[in-house]
C-alpha cells in the first residue's frame, strides 16, 4: 500500500504535459539561422485549453523555448534584453550581456517575426475593437502579450531601431497605444526598461505605443502614469529589504501592500525583480503573498511551478496533502 501511494504521489507531482499547438512547437523547435525564424506547421488548436495568467518570463531568452515555452504556460509577460548593434547593421541582438551575443539571435527573429506570424495566422483582432473576438489565447482573446524589452546599451541609439522593428505592428493596428486621451490595448503591449529614454517615450503624445517600465519606488512622482507607462517595477530587495530564510516580515509584507496599492491607485501593474528563488519553500511563500496582496505582475523563472502547482503545498497536481484544512 506503501510504495502504491508513493507511486500515484510521484505521478501526480508530475503534471501532465499540455497538448496544444503551442506545446507541439515547443518540442520541435530550433534556434534562428541564417535562414530566419524557426517556421513551425500551423494547427488551430495553438492555445487550446491554455489560461492567460498575470506572471512574466524574466529573461525569457534564456529558456530552451524562447517565447514559446512562456505562451505554452499561460504568461502573457515575455523579457528581451537588447542590444543595438554599432557596424552600421541596425539590429537588436538579444542576450544579457554583450559577448554573449548572437547574431541569428534577434529581437525580430525571436519574437517579433514569430509574433507577426502568430497573430496574422490566428487574425487577431486590433486595437480599439472592444471586446475581441479573436486574440492570441482562445480562453480570453482579450488578453495581451506584454513584450517588456530591456534597453542594455545606449538607449537612444535603440530607440528608432526599435521604432523601426515595430512598424509592421503598429500599421496592423496591434500595438497597445495612447492616441492622447485614452490607452487603447491591443494584442500586444511594449514596455521599454532598463536604459529605455523616458524623454523619447513622452515625446509622441498622441501615437505613443511604446510604454514605460516605472520605478516603483519612485511611483509618488507625477510624471508616471497611465499614459507613459505600464508596470511599476522594482528589485526585491531594494523595495523591501533583505528577505530571511523562512518567510516575510510583518514590516515588509505592510511595504508590500503599500506599494502595490500607490501603483495601482495610479492604473499600474507592480512587478517585483530577484524575488528568492531558493529555498523553494521561502520562494513559494513569497510567491503566494504577492500574489494575496494583487502584485500586478508575478516575475518567474521557473514556469511550471509557477503556473501548474499550489503553492501552498496542500494541493498538489489535484491530491490534498493536508487533510480536510
Amino acid at each position: 500500500i506503501y510504495f502504491s501511494f508513493v507511486g500515484i504521489l510521484i505521478h501526480r507531482l508530475n503534471p501532465p504535459e499540455g497538448r496544444s499547438g503551442l506545446h507541439r512547437i515547443v518540442s520541435t523547435w530550433k534556434e534562428p539561422d541564417a535562414n530566419g525564424t524557426y517556421e513551425f506547421k500551423w494547427r488551430d488548436d495553438f492555445s487550446r485549453d491554455i489560461v492567460p495568467k498575470s506572471c512574466h518570463s524574466h529573461n525569457d531568452y534564456w529558456r530552451s523555448v524562447p517565447l514559446y515555452e512562456a505562451l505554452a504556460a499561460g504568461c502573457v509577460g515575455i523579457e528581451a534584453d537588447v542590444w543595438v548593434t554599432n557596424d552600421g547593421t541596425d539590429e537588436l541582438l538579444v542576450s544579457h550581456t554583450w559577448t554573449s551575443t548572437k547574431r541569428d539571435r534577434t529581437l525580430r527573429s525571436l519574437y517579433l517575426d514569430p509574433l507577426e506570424r502568430i497573430f496574422a495566422a490566428r487574425n487577431v483582432s486590433e486595437a480599439g475593437s472592444g471586446d475581441k473576438d479573436e486574440g492570441l489565447f482562445d480562453v480570453d482573446p482579450n488578453a495581451s502579450v506584454i513584450l517588456l524589452i530591456d534597453f542594455k546599451n545606449d538607449g537612444h541609439d535603440i530607440w528608432p531601431v526599435l521604432l523601426s522593428q515595430l512598424a509592421s505592428f503598429r500599421e496592423k493596428n496591434w500595438l497597445t497605444y495612447y492616441d492622447g486621451e485614452k490607452v487603447v490595448q491591443g494584442p500586444l503591449t511594449v514596455v521599454g526598461s532598463g536604459n529605455a529614454p523616458f524623454d523619447n517615450i513622452q515625446q509622441n503624445s498622441t501615437n505613443r505605443f511604446v510604454f514605460f517600465d516605472a520605478p516603483l519606488l519612485d511611483i509618488a512622482n507625477p510624471i508616471y502614469n497611465t499614459s507613459n507607462s505600464y508596470y511599476a517595477s522594482a528589485k526585491m530587495n531594494k523595495a523591501i529589504g533583505h528577505i530571511m530564510l523562512d518567510k516575510l516580515k510583518k514590516t515588509q509584507i505592510d511595504t508590500l501592500r503599500t506599494q502595490i496599492k500607490a501603483a495601482d491607485d495610479k492604473g499600474l501593474k507592480t512587478r517585483y525583480w530577484n524575488t528568492p528563488a531558493w529555498p523553494i519553500n521561502l520562494r513559494d511563500k513569497v510567491w503566494l503573498r504577492l500574489s494575496e496582496l494583487g502584485v500586478g505582475m508575478l516575475n518567474v523563472d521557473d514556469l511550471v511551478s509557477a503556473t501548474r502547482w499550489n503553492w501552498n503545498w496542500c494541493i498538489v497536481a489535484g491530491l490534498n496533502l493536508c487533510g480536510n484544512s
